[in-house]
């Protein structure tokens, strides 16, 4: 088995990674991050069972990873409604440009 404190480098690598995309809203980054969170915890769950690592460095960064997580998924939310809002303020737009149309067309005939 390779070294647990790799394992937690690894990992702790990975979780700043993680805060960087998220900082720079680069969900791209952060779905491509997020799909090596199990890869990275995993190893370091079988070295805590086999008694190779301690436990509290682990749990620091499973509860730092949740915390990530927790904000990441607020953050989200977030970008969602302001694109809703954008989308919404985009229709309105469109309604008031065919209505203007609608009027103008009438005033010509």
């Amino acid at each position: 088995m390779a070294d647990p404190q790799a394992h937690l480098d690894n990992l702790d690598q990975l979780m700043a990674d993680l805060g960087h995309a998220l900082a720079d809203k680069d969900w791209e980054a952060l779905a491509g991050l997020n799909a090596q969170v199990k890869p990275a915890v995993e190893p370091l769950m079988i070295a805590l069972e086999a008694g190779e690592v301690d436990a509290e460095p682990v749990r620091r960064r499973l509860q730092a990873l949740q915390q990530f997580i927790d904000t990441a998924d607020e953050s989200a939310r977030d970008a969602r409604k302001e694109a809703q809002d954008a989308l919404k303020g985009i229709n309105r737009n469109r309604s008031a440009v065919k209505a203007y149309q609608n009027v103008s067309v009438n005033r010509s005939k």
